[in-house]
């Protein structure tokens, strides 16, 4: 074959693997099953034990086995070969060693181990698959695997594996010829390569999903730990931990089950397109298409109908010829809609500076590429394309398919990383080590004294000691772990903020500084058009009435735009509408309309060609004919607006006070936009002008004033961020805005609150896109405050930047951040600044980068494109999704349902209570709480015939309800509260998206958290339940520390006594344990932050001490009880070792010592303020206590023989009451010194500024002002 030459110069050479999804691959070779490590040798052990022992047992010579020995070895070896196996399952590394075989020459591997990265996914040992591509002289062999629906394929002149790669990379030369498959081998070559589009999501069946759950280490872990108490005769107890356990496990399969049904039937269908194969136009279903494939899309008409399938984009394509208005919030978040151009001819290539050897790169030629998924709302085709479209439609060239589409990565992070929700990590193994300790302590006592008696049962005695090390670890502990996890993301969805990371939550619980992005963030979108300045013989004075302006500049702020109409409607930049509102225009197809008014004639402006805007540039401009009532012909005109200091340097004659007239207007916090234009020549074409250099276009302008516009706070922005503030969070803002009105807006929202120092370029800026490649000096910069009355020096010096950032809050400008990068002094700078202004996306995402790597936990929030890459930088990223009216609508339902029933609940509560006829209950609302319709409006189904709305789902408690009332079974009152509290709980009933399931419509690829608000309040319902959730689970880590102390301690005294706990005893134990667990892992947190901060890690001094303390107050209980009862306890009531369950003092002693100790321990470590609501508010958790206590007292005193119910000896008077005054005092001491570690050892407080971190480096202050 043509490479087989390559393959063996390289085959000795291990490749790589190039991406950032991968770490690194290694090659293995599978074993024959008949000889695989974890079987082959056990063919060898088995046989040779028997023998061994049964010679030994003929021979009479040697050593004998005991039967208790025998069960003892048979078990072990058992266990032993059950380990290897299930080792292999569980561990890739294992079975890489077991069933396979590591290749010296990868070639003849077949399968390849994969190391994944970071938050990716799981290693896993996958299948090399080989196979001949093309035929005859043309054939090569291809080598590659698949990990997570993608393709990574052997390129032999680099020797490494690389994603498949996709035609994204090529030059616009190159896209502008594409003519699609002309021939059916190249098609069927393309297919074989690439697959169809589809987004194939597989529904594995129930049975194999709960055997994997079944098969987890930890859930084997759990049911050996069962089989342990089955052999020691606890059957109740078994059978109810083992039950609970795989109901639990079956609830989880449940969930996932539905899950992914959800997420493959979300998956749009892809609906017909046209296509250009071989030479012709052919309609064909839209996963048949290829990278490659040149195809027409656009909207058809009437999509925007009732009843019309919407226009969905079936793949990535750029666009060859047309533009396209497409909706793509479902990816970005971004509410506006966004404009979308052609590549353009060669001509208008060279006038942008792109040329025809340009080569694509998707992320900055963003706005040429129409992505999976986004919402097509208008297109205009173009008759010169080199392929006529046949509907009119605009020419596309498919670029990428499947899971490789923008559509499909959100999909594979949904589907991967939703998957295994867990909050098991490295803590957990390194506690339960430091308990085992512990354990391992007890169980050597037991062995040592056990075998110093000939009479015990070596069996029973191993048996026990087993048991007491495998108590530090109780059987519901993931369960709970996943729980805590589940009910945030739960409560989170609840409130329109879906995750599709959950691991992230616990982080968000660990934020130290959240950074915000300004406009559609803090400020509102809708911007309002306060006037004009900078305007001839007005100086700086603001004239409110635009018209006033002149007519040059007025024609600038209606043609100077890219609004267009969508079903009767303006879309666009908001800046750009209330641009173009304030002129009184009216706004056709192509053209805009001045007003008639007296003195001026009518004047028609059509738009020829336009300029976008774009980030790096900070500036935008049309090219127009203007045609009016008076003039003799049309004439021509460049027109143009952006930044002012952007603008500055293509006027022909600025005025004087250019720059003080638009930074008096930026420091009050507006945005001001510089607007300019010039008459262009009247005899150039409308071709020419399309390819005629922006350079040319740009330069010599005529100056039209400034707009001055506002962008009101948003009502929630100044009180949530005062509450992160006063919560300890230090707070800044990264947004693309001058650098005054950043500051200006900063300060009304508490992220300035002293004078400001700005990092500003001397004189005119350097545009974003030329900023030179070797950093300038030092001397163009300077530091200076928004009234420029003071200035500093650019210094490099560390301790004098310092000594500033204590005197001053530090706003960095985009020019002075790229020169700290040129000169890599970004580190030491950025965490010492509150404001960055007029930055780009890229800096943003440089800003996050090294605030994380100043050893800080990130926050950002942002609204839409612009911010993708900080949002994905963050520890936590929130992007901000504004919901639909219709969503709006649907919340508000729900929560009116839910306090009605909880009215008429009240209501029929107090009814019962005092005796009263109960008043009738309501009839159930057509969407119970939670049934409200569909947020996406996929649920409501589209097209003729789903008109009407679909049935609303009811949820658990009304179902029960329901079925009470057809057997004709009274309803009462606490029923009604159960069902109420059922139906919260049942995701299931959730149509608008609140699921733990997140939709591609309620995720966008740019975070992993997306709030459907408008504001950035959930930022602090992430915050409150993020500390919630890592307050739950130290607090849970602690208990069972505690716990597994005691009752390591307990069952071993017990144990060299011949006393165990009786079964029943045991089941309530675990019950106990398994119910306030639970209802501690569903805490709410409290509607406020506060000042005071969790402990992020289990392993600090305040969780030590607390273990400790509360444990040797504890042992000391129980070892006063134990020696008390020992000493009380009848003879009759002794027992020998291993003999059946009797009931005798020792043994209830220490099962309601214990039982004490336990609740004793839940209501000492449950932390209620600052973070979760107080024991007395939590009521399914003070209940249970409560009635706990009452079973607790009753048992000790045999109250109408419930003691005796549970195989309970009366407590002799003594000792009773000296069991309930020092379990009493137990209780006090304990709680006591709870609260005193938690007064003496609070969490770390991070630093409001970022100077005080660093504030030992710092010279001692002057206290002179600097200048």
């Amino acid at each position: 074959m043509a490479n087989s030459s390559s393959l063996q110069r390289v085959g000795m050479l291990k490749p790589k693997v190039h991406g950032s999804e991968l770490k690194s691959v290694s090659f293995y070779r599978l074993r024959n099953p008949t000889f695989r490590l974890d079987v082959a040798p056990f063919y060898f052990i088995y046989p040779a034990v028997i023998l061994a022992v049964v010679g030994s047992a003929a021979t009479g010579n040697g050593w004998t086995p005991s039967w208790s020995e025998c069960k003892i070895g048979l078990g072990s070896l058992l266990a032993l070969n059950a380990l290897v196996w299930l080792a292999s399952y569980w561990s890739v590394r294992v079975k890489s060693l077991t069933a396979f075989k590591a290749c010296a020459d990868w070639r003849d591997a077949t399968h390849c181990k994969v190391l994944p990265g970071t938050f990716v996914g799981k290693k896993a040992m996958v299948e090399l698959q080989r196979r001949v591509l093309g035929e005859g002289a043309a054939a090569e062999e291809e080598v590659s695997f698949e990990f997570h629906r993608q393709r990574f394929c052997y390129d032999p002149s680099s020797n490494s594996f690389e994603k498949l790669k996709y035609p994204t990379r090529e030059t616009f030369a190159h896209y502008r010829k594409s003519t699609g498959y002309g021939t059916e081998n190249k098609l069927l070559a393309a297919l074989l390569r690439w697959g169809p589009n589809k987004f194939e999501v597989p529904i594995p069946q129930f049975r194999s999903l709960l055997a994997e759950q079944l098969l987890a280490p930890f859930f084997c872990f759990q049911v050996f730990c069962v089989s342990l108490w089955a052999l020691d005769e606890y059957w109740y107890y078994s059978l109810f931990t083992l039950g609970m356990l795989v109901m639990f496990e079956s609830t989880v399969v449940t969930q996932r089950l539905r899950n992914l049904r959800e997420l493959r039937s979300l998956q749009n269908p892809k609906q017909p397109i046209m296509v250009y194969r071989q030479g012709k136009w052919e309609q064909l279903p839209g996963d048949a298409l290829l990278p490659g494939d040149v195809i027409s899309i656009g909207r058809p008409a009437g999509g925007g109908n009732a009843g019309e399938v919407e226009k969905l984009v079936p793949a990535d394509a750029l666009l060859l010829a047309g533009t396209c208005i497409v909706d793509e919030a479902v990816l970005t978040g971004e509410s506006t809609p966004q404009w979308k151009a052609a590549v353009g001819t060669p001509e208008e290539l060279t006038a942008q500076g792109e040329g025809l050897d340009h080569r694509l790169s998707i992320k900055r030629d963003k706005n040429h590429v129409l992505f999976s998924g986004t919402k097509l709302l208008q297109h205009t085709g173009d008759k010169e394309a080199h392929i006529k479209t046949p509907d009119g439609a605009c020419l596309a060239v498919v670029l990428r398919t499947g899971f490789e589409t923008s559509q499909g990565r959100l999909m594979r992070t949904i589907l991967y990383s939703t998957e295994h929700v867990s909050a098991n990590n490295w803590e957990t193994g390194l506690f339960i080590l430091f308990l085992m300790v512990f354990a391992i302590a007890a169980s050597a006592y037991v062995l040592y004294h056990g075998l110093q008696d000939p009479d015990r049962s070596r069996f029973k005695l191993f048996l026990n000691c087993t048991m007491i090390i495998t108590s530090v670890i109780p059987p519901e502990l993931p369960m709970e772990l996943t729980i805590a996890v589940n009910s945030s993301l739960l409560a989170l969805s609840k409130k329109l903020v879906f995750c599709t990371e959950p691991f992230r939550i616990p982080l968000a619980g660990k934020v130290d500084i959240c950074c915000f992005d300004k406009t559609g963030t803090l400020t509102s979108d809708n911007m309002v058009l306060e006037g004009l300045t900078g305007l001839p013989g007005r100086g700086q004075d603001l004239v409110g009435d635009v018209k006033q302006g002149g007519r040059g500049t007025v024609r600038v702020l209606a043609a100077c735009q890219a609004l267009i109409q969508v079903d009767g409607k303006f879309v666009g930049d908001p800046l750009e509408k209330a641009s173009f509102t304030a002129t009184g225009w009216q706004h056709s197809e192509k053209s805009v309309t001045s007003p008639k008014q007296h003195g001026s004639a009518r004047e028609t402006v059509t738009i020829l060609h336009r300029l976008h805007f774009t980030s790096a540039l900070k500036r935008m401009a049309t090219l127009v004919k203007v045609e009016d009532e008076e003039s003799s012909g049309p004439t021509l005109w460049a027109l143009l607006k952006g930044a002012p200091e952007v603008v500055q340097p293509f006027l022909q004659n600025a005025p004087p006070d250019y720059e003080q007239s638009y930074k008096r207007y930026a420091s009050e916090g507006a945005r001001v936009i510089a607007l300019a234009y010039k008459q262009l020549d009247s005899s150039v074409n409308a071709s020419d002008l399309r390819t005629m250099p922006r350079g040319t276009i740009e330069q010599g302008l005529t100056f039209a004033g400034f707009a001055v516009l506002r962008c009101p706070l948003k009502a929630e922005s100044e009180p949530a961020l005062k509450m992160l503030k006063d919560s300890s969070h230090q707070l800044v803002m990264i947004t693309g805005d001058a650098p005054l009105t950043a500051c200006y807006t900063a300060a009304q929202v508490h992220i300035v609150d002293r004078p400001v120092l700005l990092l500003l370029h001397r004189g005119l800026a350097v545009p974003a896109h030329k900023h030179p490649e070797e950093a300038e000096p030092d001397s163009h910069f300077l530091w200076t405050t928004p009234d420029e009355n003071t200035e500093v020096e650019f210094t490099r010096d560390r301790a004098a930047v310092l000594q500033m950032a204590c005197e001053w809050d530090l706003c960095i400008s985009g020019d002075g951040l790229t020169h700290l990068q040129q000169i890599g002094h970004e580190a030491a700078f950025i965490p010492l600044a509150q404001v960055f202004a007029r930055v780009s996306p890229d800096q943003k995402e440089l800003v996050l980068r090294t605030l994380r790597g100043a050893g800080w936990t990130t926050l950002m929030c942002g609204d839409g494109t612009n911010d993708v890459g900080a949002l994905k930088a963050a520890h936590v990223g929130v992007a901000l999704l504004p919901p639909s009216e219709a969503q709006l609508k649907a919340q508000k339902e729900r929560e009116q349902q839910f306090r009605q029933r909880q009215k008429d609940i009240a209501a029929r509560k107090a009814a019962w209570r005092s005796g009263r006829p109960l008043p009738e209950t309501p009839a159930p609302p057509p969407a119970q709480l939670g049934g409200a319709a569909s947020s996406s409006g996929k649920g409501a189904g589209v097209g003729p015939g789903a008109a009407q709305q679909p049935v609303k789902k009811k949820g658990a408690g009304t179902k029960m309800l329901d079925d009470l009332r057809k057997k004709g079974k009274p309803v009462t009152p606490k029923l009604e509260e159960m069902a109420l509290w059922l139906d919260g709980l049942d995701t299931s009933t959730l149509d608008d998206g609140q699921v733990q399931m997140v939709k591609p419509g309620d995720a966008s690829m740019a975070s992993p958290f997306t709030a459907k608000q408008g504001h950035i309040m959930p930022c602090t319902d992430i915050l409150k339940q993020g500390r919630s959730t890592l307050v739950t689970t130290v607090q849970m880590f602690k208990i069972l520390g505690l716990l597994c102390l005691s009752t390591a301690y307990s069952l071993s005294v017990m144990y060299l006594q011949g006393v165990k706990l009786g079964d029943m005893q045991a089941t309530v134990q675990g019950f106990l344990s398994t119910g306030l667990f639970f209802v501690i892992s569903n805490s709410t947190p409290l509607p406020t932050l506060s000042a005071e901060r969790p402990h992020p890690t289990i392993f600090s001094l305040y969780v030590f001490l607390s273990v400790l303390g509360q444990a040797a107050v504890h042992l000391a209980l129980l070892v006063s009880f134990y020696f008390g009862a020992l000493r009380l306890m009848p003879q009759d009531q002794k027992q020998k070792p291993d003999s059946d369950f009797e009931p005798n003092l020792v043994n209830t002693v220490c099962f309601v010592v214990n039982f004490i100790i336990q609740l004793s321990t839940f209501a000492c470590n449950y932390q209620g303020a600052p973070f979760n609501t107080p024991i007395k508010q939590t009521k399914g958790f003070f209940n249970m206590l409560k009635y706990s206590y009452l079973f607790c007292f009753a048992i000790t005193y045999d109250f109408l023989g419930v003691g005796t119910a549970f195989s309970l000896v009366p407590i002799p008077e003594p000792l009773r009451t000296g069991i309930v005054v020092l379990s009493c005092i137990d209780f006090i001491v304990c709680l006591s010194w709870e609260r005193a570690l938690r007064y003496t050892f609070p969490a770390k407080i991070p630093p409001q500024k970022g100077y005080m971190a660093f504030q030992v480096d710092a010279p001692p202050l002057k206290q002179k002002k600097l200048h």
